[in-house]
């Protein structure tokens, strides 16, 4: 059993390792080995700036970072120990974004993610999440970022949307 909580200071130092190492499953996109390495994630003062951040366990073996765009609430990043896939930890940790997001008056969730990768965009509709393509401008500027930085290059990129 894990429990999800508000991240503290000692957590904020895993949360690196735990994002590189959910990134290690992610070998290939529809059968095809991935042509690169995915970009590194955030620096921990970065990571310290997030709107908000959730950890399952204690150490922590997941977190979600929460920020904002456009008003809505933005899951901007999800990452579970790879050993504690399949364990409902990452459905937590999406759940209780949305609940957070929703007691703090938000009214939407978007997240991008793989469009392909079974535990990405498959996984993210089972939590209530849709495609979209009307995107406003903080969402454009986030898919023109992950053009640059090559995301698209490793797979289809979608945004996605859950009503709160």
């Amino acid at each position: 059993m894990f429990s999800i909580r508000h991240a503290d200071l000692l957590d904020i130092a895993f949360l690196p390792v735990i994002e590189a190492a959910a990134d290690t499953i992610l070998t290939s996109i529809d059968g095809k080995p991935l042509p690169m390495a995915l970009p590194a994630g955030p620096p921990r003062g970065e990571l310290a700036a997030a709107l908000k951040l959730l950890v399952a366990g204690r150490p922590c073996v997941g977190f979600a970072r929460v920020e904002e765009l456009d008003g809505a609430a933005h899951l901007e990043q999800l990452s579970v120990l790879p050993h504690r896939a399949g364990q409902g930890i990452g459905r937590g940790l999406v759940e209780a974004s949305k609940d957070w997001s929703r007691e703090h008056g938000y009214t939407s969730m978007t997240l991008s993610t793989f469009a392909e990768v079974p535990f990405n965009c498959p996984f993210y509709e089972t939590c209530g999440f849709e495609v979209v393509e009307d995107l406003s401008p903080a969402l454009l500027g986030l898919r023109e970022h992950e053009l640059i930085i090559g995301l698209d290059r490793i797979g289809r990129r979608v945004i996605m949307r859950a009503t709160l």
